[in-house]
């Protein structure tokens, strides 16, 4: 009976020391656990590439060819349109102050004093005011002022849309430029298959980057002066109608001053 006690004492403090031991090894296995899991939840996530050294790379990849070429045409073609809209900003002036201040010149002090005031304003308006006008000084009739108003009208037209080709020939030549180097990374694409002889898309990837990445660069130079070439032509043909709607006042005050 003894030996049968001692038998289950026995295994009474094995079972004890063998639960007490599992115990132990899943408290240990859950900081190691937690240690593997940590690394695969502090996974290193790609970092975000800069945007100037993304184009960079893509200026690059493309071609320094080809892509110097359409970013010429970008630079060149926004500094021309910057070079219209500061010229067309400057133009501008408050015509029916002019108007105003003309009217009480002819009026108090003749047809000298607001030829002066003309020639003192800025802009196309004051230009053509001051053609007309001088015509008058100089004994010309109403007829030969309006003429001069109209023929002076259209040079200074013509010096608002000055260099507005050369922003319209590189609108064209940009998008030209990146169809060119598309047809090049074509031709790359297809001697990379000949000489490997296989039609796998990794021999003709390169070539095919190539020729999206300089269409790509083509077609967004093109869009940008597009925008900047039609706010130019908006800003020129609002001065037009200004200077001829100018021009109509003028008359009308010139031929009051001669009754």
């Amino acid at each position: 009976m003894k030996k049968i006690f001692m038998f289950l004492a026995v295994m009474g403090v094995m079972a004890f020391s063998a639960q007490n031991a599992a115990a132990q090894d899943e408290q240990a296995a859950e900081p190691a656990a937690t240690e593997v899991a940590a690394p695969a939840a502090e996974e290193v996530l790609p970092e975000e590439v800069p945007m100037h050294q993304a184009l960079k790379t893509k200026f690059i990849e493309g071609g320094a060819g080809f892509m110097a070429l359409v970013i010429a045409c970008l630079i060149l073609g926004l500094a021309l349109c910057i070079e219209r809209i500061l010229y067309l900003a400057l133009s501008k002036t408050n015509t029916k102050n002019l108007l105003a201040k003309v009217e009480a010149a002819l009026e108090e002090e003749g047809i000298e004093a607001a030829a002066q005031i003309c020639f003192n304003e800025r802009g196309p308006v004051a230009s053509i005011f001051y053609q007309a006008l001088d015509r008058l000084i100089k004994g010309q009739n109403l007829e030969e002022a309006e003429k001069a108003l109209v023929s002076y009208g259209g040079v200074e037209s013509s010096r608002m849309e000055q260099n507005l080709s050369w922003i319209s020939l590189f609108i064209a030549i940009a998008p030209s430029l990146g169809f060119l180097g598309t047809v090049i990374g074509m031709i790359q694409a297809f001697d990379a298959i000949m000489v490997a002889g296989d039609m796998s898309p990794a021999v003709v990837a390169g070539g095919m980057k190539v020729a999206l990445i300089t269409t790509v660069g083509g077609l967004i130079v093109a869009v940008i002066l597009q925008i900047f070439y039609n706010y130019i032509l908006s800003q020129v043909e609002s001065l037009t109608i200004e200077m001829e709607d100018a021009s109509i006042s003028l008359m009308d005050i010139l031929v009051k001053y001669q009754k």
